[in-house]
């Protein structure tokens, strides 16, 4: 029996975040391996260098895996083994281990220290110099051979290889090739973007924010809490984006055009009643402008003042009980009309990829192709924005590049 010329012990499809840490934690692990990443675009690591407005958003500081869990609308059972072994702590430990200096802001997030996305990308490419990792570019996967090994045709040309870890992200072709071979795929919708919004109660506060408010998905039992920003169009900010990744397939049903419940002050309807009753015994000398106890932006006060029907030189002392409810109403109930959606430019998400049944989370190996590994996004798993895709890249990857 003629024997078989290896290429490669392990080519990598996807020069991405997930690809290069998968690949360099399998030479981390076996500096023996040869290892080729093959990426059909003409750089490496594109949403590494866009992402964080260029200054790579790499993890977030949420060390408990039960509460980081919480972020990723899809794929929580399954990322909690995979947490466990790589998760934001370690994130962080690897990249201080290589030399690279990181920083938590207010939120969370966590970043170079540099502000910039090239020192990561630095980072990995010295790893890559460093384990004589080969990089092909512009090397587009037009097919697979799945048989005891791997061939891998690109550009006329075929690499063969004793195993295979894709990690294309979001590739029709990719998923294509895995369905002709028996993978399932979970059809791909958009998560993580912003609403278009044409509400009287909104119309030209644009640039005005709030730090915490509570958003619900009418008809259904999505909700979301966090800050909130008005736009010229519309709706976005944290608690706009999580509420679009949970809602993602929802949304998509029904063609972006729904309705929302906002509470802009993140209060009970009862309590802000309670807090409206007691701030106007205590503030009856006030004029309605100037009576504001929720620490509200002054513009959007007064825009609820217009909204309610009371004049702004009203005095407090004479706010009647219809009015008071009216406010408590309109501040912890306000309903508006979702038209269609916008992309966040500051991230590229999808919802969907392989179905999460049929790959082993211990090893992320397929269960149908012995040797067939996956890491990132080409799976169906995606999170909330704050560093929480990266890390389920870096862990998914780590635990693909171990497991090789």
């Amino acid at each position: 029996m003629k024997n078989t010329h290896f290429d490669a012990d392990l080519i990598v499809v996807g020069g991405g975040a997930a690809g290069f840490f998968a690949a360099i934690t399998a030479a981390e692990n076996n500096p023996n391996l040869k290892i080729i990443i093959i990426e059909q675009g003409n750089e490496v690591l594109g949403k590494v260098k866009i992402s964080g407005g260029g200054r790579c958003n790499v993890t977030h500081a949420c060390f408990d895996v039960k509460e980081l869990i919480k972020f990723y609308p899809r794929g929580q059972k399954e990322l909690q083994s995979v947490f466990y072994k790589f998760n934001c702590e370690h994130t962080i430990q690897w990249f201080n281990e290589k030399g690279i200096d990181l920083k938590t802001e207010n939120d969370g997030r966590v970043f170079p220290t540099s502000n910039t996305s090239k020192t990561i990308i630095d980072c990995f490419l010295q790893q890559i110099h460093l384990h004589q990792i080969q990089i092909i570019k512009q090397a587009k996967v037009t097919n697979i051979d799945f048989e005891q090994d791997f061939k891998v045709h690109f550009n006329n040309q075929i690499l063969i290889a004793k195993k295979l870890l894709i990690a294309t992200g979001s590739s029709n072709t990719i998923w294509q090739l895995l369905q002709q071979k028996g993978h399932s795929i979970i059809s791909p919708v958009p998560s993580l973007f912003t609403f278009n919004i044409k509400s009287e109660i909104i119309r030209g506060l644009e640039g005005v924010s709030f730090s915490s408010v509570s958003v619900r998905l009418l008809d259904s039992t999505i909700q979301s809490e966090g800050a909130l920003l008005i736009t010229h169009s519309g709706l976005s900010g944290p608690a706009i984006l999580k509420l679009s990744a949970f809602a993602a397939r929802i949304l998509q049903e029904r063609n972006y055009s729904s309705s929302i419940e906002i509470n802009w002050i993140n209060t009970s309807l009862d309590e802000t009643l309670q807090i409206l009753k007691n701030t106007k015994e205590n503030q009856s000398k006030k004029i309605a402008s100037n009576f504001s106890p929720f620490l509200l932006p002054n513009r959007f006060w007064l825009r609820v003042l217009e909204f309610t029907g009371i004049a702004t030189n009203k005095l407090v002392a004479d706010f009647s009980k219809n009015d008071l409810q009216n406010l408590a109403q309109t501040l912890t109930k306000s309903m508006l009309k979702v038209h269609s959606k916008n992309t966040n430019k500051d991230e590229f998400v999808t919802a969907g990829g392989i179905d999460l049944k049929e790959v082993n989370f211990k090893t992320m190996e397929s269960k149908l192709i012995p040797n067939l590994y996956f890491a990132g996004e080409i799976l169906d798993i995606d999170a909330v924005t704050g560093g929480f895709n990266f890390q389920a890249a870096w862990a998914t990857g780590f635990v693909a590049g171990t497991s090789i």
